[in-house]
């Protein structure tokens, strides 16, 4: 119970709820266009229903996700994915693929379209909310993963359009997400068995991990994904308009 007075686990439920708005926007369409065709009563029971099995289905897949970041050098890869995922951010697409959903008159084939879905587009979210919550520590990850879904995903259910809004306002939003990102993947480095546990492939050298450190790799990775997002940015416009 202390653990939840801390601020670390405040802080680690703050940055599950921004990574989920982030890279959770287009659950909202998702479950629009899943449940465009039902009938007007069955509407609200398919968005409830759709929501409820996605939330579960994501826990159980971050739940796995943190079972396999203790897996040497897996923490280095989901690094690696979490900067990518970072400038993918700061580089906004065209083609979304919500095109590919189809619509269904019937609930539960509704509610099936949303689930599968949202498996498809969770890799990132579960990778980064995994990353969010090792970094609290303790024993209280997955209380920390359910909480922070439990709180993002009515704000992305029914506060989408206000999320998107704020976001095309104020465009630094999204820059400070995909830095977060950065940011976990730094510290995510330097928790990867195979460079701080002795016992763990035992010929890898090992990083004394100090505070400093920690706050280094974080900037690091930060700043990484910043000029990253902005050279490969800068690179598109000069193709497109040579």
């Amino acid at each position: 119970m202390e653990a939840l007075l801390t601020p670390e686990f405040w802080i680690a439920v703050g940055q599950i709820i921004m990574i989920d708005i982030l890279l959770g926007g287009d659950n909202a369409v998702v479950i629009a266009l899943a449940c465009r065709k039902l009938p007007p009563p069955q509407r609200v029971k398919g968005i409830l229903w759709g929501t409820a099995g996605a939330i579960v289905l994501r826990v159980i897949l971050i739940f796995f996700a943190l079972q396999l970041l203790a897996i040497p050098f897996l923490k280095l890869a989901g690094a690696v994915l979490l900067v990518w995922i970072g400038v993918k951010l700061l580089l906004p697409e065209d083609d979304d693929g919500h095109g590919n959903i189809e619509g269904s008159d019937r609930l539960w084939g509704a509610v099936k379209t949303v689930i599968v879905a949202d498996l498809v587009m969770s890799v990132d979210n579960v990778i980064a909310i995994a990353g969010a919550a090792e970094n609290a520590g303790g024993d209280h990850t997955m209380p920390l993963v359910i909480f922070g879904l439990l709180v993002s995903i009515p704000i992305i259910v029914w506060g989408s359009q206000l999320v998107i809004g704020l976001m095309d306002r104020y465009p630094a939003i999204i820059t400070l997400g995909a830095m977060l990102l950065g940011w976990i993947a730094g510290s995510m480095v330097l928790s990867d068995p195979a460079l701080i546990n002795a016992d763990v492939v035992p010929q890898v050298p090992k990083l004394v991990v100090t505070d400093a450190l920690k706050y280094g790799a974080g900037v690091g990775g930060a700043l990484l994904v910043l000029l990253l997002g902005k050279a490969i940015a800068a690179r598109r416009n000069a193709t497109s308009n040579p």
